[in-house]
């Protein structure tokens, strides 16, 4: 009885002890430079609002956090790459809903995403825009679906790449509408937004944030924005729900993950310092007129939000049939 209860006091003071050694270590954090992997090729959302926030927190925290970008096989090299990295908080993940669209549209992987990361903070989200290339000869939703339905498999859609928001915004407007259209995928959205302004392309759904200025200046046509209420940037433009294809939503969101393992206290401290950057008003105005809106939780909210949209995705891939290309 006397050995347990000795066991016992010492498990005790040894657990006070590393979460002690632990809390000292965090106020510390970050001692040196911060890597922030981004797994998508530069120029896309990811990448730009990366850098803005590795920027801010580069202040915030007295620190350098470095933006490399590690694009590939639909955003899996950079992703395994964090995951292999050590859990100290010091390489950390540019995620979107790509990786919870991945967990069930790509089988095997090096790594699962709720097993071998934790949800640090969400950052932002946006509506997405669809636009056709000014020869497609249709003005709006129905006459793109009219033509779609005329044609089965001649138009096609580009995307950044298989999984990617782009991608399955593609393949729930042709489950949701019943048309045929080819996928197109490309290594980032750069190469496949420069494909349809110069009409190689016929269309694509791309993030509002980065192709309303192309739709403004009629390099493509506007069809239609994916949220559920009209998109505050482009008023003038309906969304798909309204156009005919009722209940269609889609939309592009952005956070940061660390390893598995990485210490609670390091998790909090960034969570903490990218609340109060998002939260900042000149940030939400800036943010408002791209389109983009700050997503704001607590690593348990988060965590509960990534369960959410890997189950809402895996739905949406049995009932489309989406696979990877």
């Amino acid at each position: 009885m006397k050995s347990g209860i000795n066991a016992a006091v010492v498990a005790v003071a040894l657990s006070l002890a590393t979460t002690a050694a632990q809390d000292t270590w965090a106020q510390g954090y970050p001692s040196h430079a911060v890597k922030l992997i981004v797994p998508f090729a530069a120029g896309g959302p990811a990448d730009n609002y990366a850098r803005f926030v590795a920027q801010q927190l580069q202040v915030s925290l007295g620190q350098p956090f470095i933006v490399e970008d590690k694009p590939g096989a639909g955003s899996v090299i950079g992703t395994d790459f964090v995951a292999k990295a050590a859990p100290d908080g010091y390489t950390l993940l540019m995620m979107s809903n790509t990786q919870t669209v991945n967990e069930s549209l790509i089988a095997k992987k090096p790594y699962a995403l709720m097993r071998d990361f934790v949800g640090v903070a969400p950052v932002n989200y946006s509506d997405l825009l669809l636009v056709v290339h000014p020869a497609v000869a249709a003005k709006n939703l129905p006459e793109l679906i009219a033509l779609a339905k005329a044609n089965p498999g001649k138009l096609n859609y580009a995307s950044s790449g298989t999984g990617t928001p782009y991608h399955m915004a593609g393949e729930l407007f042709k489950y949701m509408a019943g048309v045929d259209v080819t996928h197109v995928p490309y290594k980032g959205s750069s190469g496949a937004r420069t494909d349809v302004i110069g009409g190689q392309v016929d269309m694509m759904f791309d993030a509002v944030t980065t192709m309303a200025d192309y739709a403004r200046a009629g390099t493509v046509r506007g069809i239609a924005t994916t949220g559920l209420t009209r998109s505050e940037i482009l008023p003038e433009l309906p969304t798909v729900s309204e156009s005919g294809v009722a209940g269609y939503e889609a939309t592009i969101w952005l956070g940061i993950m660390a390893p598995k393992g990485t210490p609670a206290d390091v998790v909090n401290k960034l969570n903490a310092a990218i609340r109060e950057i998002i939260a900042r008003p000149q940030v939400k105005k800036e943010w408002a007129e791209k389109g983009a809106i700050p997503l704001s939780m607590t690593p348990v909210q988060f965590q509960a939000y990534l369960d959410q949209d890997i189950a809402k995705w895996a739905r949406i891939v049995q009932l489309s049939g989406a696979r990877p290309d």
